[in-house]
């Protein structure tokens, strides 16, 4: 939207500019042809009037009239060196104000336009911006009850919270306090209560927008058999829900599974993949040998 609203703008002080140049040269155009319209119509009323005094003049019937001629002359011949200095009157004067119009006309509907889209798109943002806020806010707050809600169950007690930074575009901190010990942020935990914080809010988001499945890639390696145990409990728990398919070595997360898939590799440079059903293979007495 803002690179949308940038070039909007952009082209609107393009076309205020052009439209003001418009104006200007349709300002000198119209004191232009004024100016000329009105010398013109000057020179030509002193051209005519000495003219017909010219005309009417005669040496033989103004006997003993003291006329001066070479007055008059001297006059009209400045007045026909003004008219030559107004050169030729331009007859396309008007033709060009009528394209300067039309143009200006144009680019003031355009000006109109753009800053009508301005408006429509400001308000668009505004109102995104506003939704976004209440979704994400209604987000957060439900990830951090089902948060709070889950870290005592990973952790068998304690307590962890989201909050906001600064401004809820600035970013999330998520602080936690295991059993036993004092509200730290991620950073100071140890190495499996970090996984398991981290677990905790994965989970959290999954029971608020459950995915059709999940993948964990070897997540519980840093924890300790009783950790793994609570692990193996929170996905029973979510896994009536949610798919899991996760990559272990942990014995003891393999036994919470359905199905496995284990790689091996029978001779050098060839992998075999072997599946096993641990549902029919208690049937049968293999999981413990499994």
């Amino acid at each position: 939207w803002q690179v949308e609203l940038n070039s909007v703008q952009s082209k609107q002080q393009q076309l205020t500019e052009q439209r003001q140049q418009q104006q200007q040269q349709d300002e000198q155009l119209r004191a232009q042809l004024e100016e000329k319209r009105l010398a013109w119509q000057s020179v030509k009323s002193d051209y005519q009037h000495y003219s017909e005094q010219l005309k009417d003049l005669n040496s033989e019937i103004i006997t003993g009239l003291q006329i001066d001629v070479t007055a008059h002359q001297q006059k009209l011949a400045k007045a026909q060196q003004q008219f030559d200095k107004l050169g030729a009157v331009n007859l396309a004067a008007s033709e060009e104000y009528e394209e300067v119009s039309t143009r200006f006309a144009e680019l003031s509907h355009q000006i109109e336009d753009l800053e009508n889209t301005v408006s429509q798109l400001q308000a668009a943002m505004k109102s995104i911006d506003q939704e976004t806020r209440k979704l994400f806010m209604s987000t957060f707050d439900q990830i951090n009850a089902e948060l709070q809600e889950l870290f005592p169950k990973v952790f068998n007690g304690g307590e962890a919270s989201l909050s906001l930074e600064d401004d809820w575009q600035s970013g999330v901190k998520l602080m936690a306090r295991p059993p036993g010990k004092r509200n730290s942020s991620l950073a100071l935990l140890s190495g499996g209560e970090k996984a398991l914080t981290a677990l905790a809010l994965v989970f959290a988001i999954f029971r608020l927008n459950p995915a059709p499945f999940c993948v964990l890639d070897e997540v519980d390696a840093p924890l300790d058999d009783a950790n793994v145990g609570r692990f193996c409990n929170l996905v029973k728990e979510l896994s009536e829900q949610v798919q899991f398919i996760y990559i272990t070595h942990n014995k003891l997360a393999m036994t919470m599974a359905t199905d496995l898939l284990g790689v091996t590799m029978p001779e050098p440079g060839t992998s075999k993949l072997v599946t096993v059903n641990l549902e029919e293979a208690a049937e049968y007495g293999l999981v413990a040998e499994a």
